[in-house]
């Protein structure tokens, strides 16, 4: 890491380097986030398209005294680096590194903690009135990408901010859309103008004379406003901003830095809400990103020069391509099966689906709470909706799932994907809590598999199955388990013994079926004779089973990939104390009541105990 980014110790250095050497840095920063992101992975495509925007808004405005909120964070390495962070920028996403995202407790240029999208207008309007109530003096900027667009949030946020009307700037960062060169000269054009102090002044002075005059001047400002927008409208998309009462200036050339400064300088002197519109090119200087932005948006390791991914470990097959391989050949026979996602068709497994399938598969964008309620509006007229979503970005569906799916006893499935930790994105992404709050639900049908195959004959049952219910399965591969040809159901509520013992029993659900049945081996060797059962079902809960291994053994362990408040372990503890046994010993293993912070799902796995070693001993601790 060499030149002029080892001079920037935080957004002031770049107020003292010319245009020039702003543009030399932007080219610095792609080499490191490049280079960086080749050893940890990440978000790199949208990273690379906005360093010229990053670029200019640390050079214009004046963090952390001016509050600027990114959405999502994915796009947010740059200002890391040119915030204090390029020292540790290597530690990206490893355990005890700095965060993939914006937070508040890393830097205070970092000023909201985000991780899910749609979320920054709303963050920022409320960041504006604070400031204005607390009579202070900053500027509010809200980040936001086109994809964040398509969620609700964003729209609930803009029609707030422009009914206040307050000083606050929202960037949309439009890195889909593409213009012709001439339509957006004359735009950039239009935009230096309008946004000029002058004119913006004789706009305002203007609006407000005609206002103040009886009908005669407010039909005039009617026609002058209508001639404004039409202008517009030939050329730039500002209409629909200036329709929620946003200023609207763009579409802007996002990689031009002398632009984007000259724009930003002169909306700064505004004091109500604008819309900035900024066109970039996601994976920008990185011809691999570029080509494929979809596969570098969120990336392993690869290798610089030729862009090849590294391959994942281990040779079995993900959970989330056997998932859509069985729900493809479930959909081949029954053609009331219909596949839902919230904009991550490959995350999910679902681009096969799409590609055999295109009348039966819909892709909602990032909009968790409509794609549930869409589900269910499926589901009441007669068919079979799965819907396939990362468990960290259901929770943006809480209401839906109670309101609309299981109060009415829909049919719907929802296949959870990365339930459990995840890795590198950490807090924001981890799943650990869904079997806590899906749990609560009345109607609800709860599994979880302990291995692929078993994952297969869930999603058959589920299916099959005539009310709400849910799959949960951990990112990641496998464990190459031999694939039945046929699927069966699994009987709902039925757990299995999948090893016998006397002195204590382990309770698994998922992903620790395995570990524990390892712990089991290591106990053995110590002496000690463990059970071992799958339990499958957190709900309904297989009570035999549990009243079985309660009486003969006397001891339970409950081992979970999920907080233990409310968790499988809860469950469990529940069915003793109606049964009057709540004098028994139970050892309950999961999360503990906090937020998993970043690191590889081994390291998270061990460090918490739910790796086998970290069973075997939290159980023999609570026999001593």
């Amino acid at each position: 890491m060499a030149g002029l980014l080892e001079t920037i110790s935080g957004p002031e250095s770049l107020r003292k380097l010319s245009l020039r050497e702003l543009n030399i840095l932007a080219g610095e920063l792609r080499e490191v986030i490049i280079s960086t992101c080749s050893g940890n992975g990440g978000h790199l495509a949208p990273s690379l398209g906005v360093i010229e925007l990053t670029i200019a808004l640390h050079a214009v405005f004046n963090s952390p005294n001016d509050k600027i909120v990114w959405d999502v964070g994915h796009q947010a390495y740059a200002h890391k680096l040119l915030t204090g962070r390029r020292e540790r920028f290597g530690t990206l996403r490893r355990l005890g590194g700095i965060s993939g995202f914006p937070k508040r407790c890393e830097s205070p240029h970092d000023a909201f903690d985000v991780g899910h999208s749609s979320t920054s207008i709303s963050a920022a309007l409320g960041m504006a009135l604070a400031r204005d109530l607390k009579r202070e003096k900053n500027k509010v900027l809200a980040v936001i990408g086109d994809g964040s667009m398509t969620g609700g949030l964003a729209y609930e946020g803009l029609n707030h901010a422009g009914h206040l009307n307050r000083d606050m700037v929202v960037i949309l960062n439009d890195n889909e859309m593409s213009i012709s060169e001439n339509v957006g000269a004359l735009s950039s054009f239009l935009s230096r103008t309008i946004t000029s102090e002058f004119v913006h002044k004789i706009k305002k002075d203007v609006e407000g004379f005609l206002e103040n005059m009886d009908g005669l001047g407010r039909g005039v400002l009617q026609v002058a406003k209508r001639a404004e927008e039409s202008l517009k409208g030939l050329f730039t998309p500002g209409m629909l901003f200036e329709a929620f009462g946003f200023e609207y200036v763009g579409p802007i050339d996002g990689h031009n830095i002398e632009l984007l400064m000259q724009t930003l300088e002169n909306v700064k002197r505004f004091d109500d809400a604008v819309l900035i519109h900024v066109l970039t090119r996601k994976g920008k200087g990185y011809g691999p990103a570029e080509t494929n932005p979809s596969l570098f948006h969120g990336v392993g390791p690869f290798d610089v020069t030729s862009g090849k991914v590294a391959k994942g470990k281990g040779g079995a097959a993900s959970y989330t391509f056997l998932f859509g391989e069985a729900l493809n050949k479930i959909a081949n026979d029954n053609e009331k099966v219909v596949a839902i996602t919230a904009a991550m068709p490959d995350g999910t497994g679902l681009s096969a689906f799409a590609a055999k399938h295109p009348d039966r598969f819909f892709d909602v964008g990032i909009a968790e709470q409509h794609g549930v309620t869409f589900a269910a509006g499926l589901a009441g007229r007669g068919l079979k909706p799965v819907f396939a979503v990362y468990s960290s970005f259901l929770q943006r569906a809480y209401d839906q799932i109670f309101h609309d799916v299981c109060l009415q006893n829909l049919p719907v499935v929802f296949a959870i994907d990365r339930a459990g930790v995840v890795g590198s994105d950490g807090p924001t992404h981890h799943g650990v809590f869904d079997l806590s709050y899906l749990r609560s639900f009345p109607q609800m049908t709860l599994m979880a598999p302990k291995d692929e195959n078993e994952l297969q004959h869930m999603l058959y049952t589920a299916i099959n199955h005539d009310g709400p219910s849910a799959v949960r399965y951990p990112r990641g591969n496998g464990h190459g388990v031999a694939i039945d040809q046929e699927f069966r159901e699994i009987a709902i509520g039925q757990g299995e013994i999948l090893r016998d013992g006397g002195d204590v029993a382990i309770l698994a659900l998922g992903t620790m079926v395995y570990p524990s049945m390892e712990a089991a081996d290591l106990l053995a060797v110590e002496g000690l004779n463990v059970a071992v059962a799958n339990m499958r079902y957190v709900k309904p809960i297989d009570r035999e089973l549990v009243l079985t291994l309660a009486a003969k053994v006397g001891r339970l362990v409950t081992v979970e990939e999920n907080a233990l408040q409310g968790g499988f372990g809860a469950a469990v503890l529940e069915v003793l104390e109606e049964e009057g046994l709540s004098h028994l010993p139970v050892t309950r293993i999961g999360y503990p009541d906090c937020f998993i912070e970043q690191g590889e799902q081994s390291e998270l796995r061990i460090r918490y105990g739910l790796d086998s070693t970290g069973i075997a001993k939290s159980i023999k601790g609570s026999m001593l």
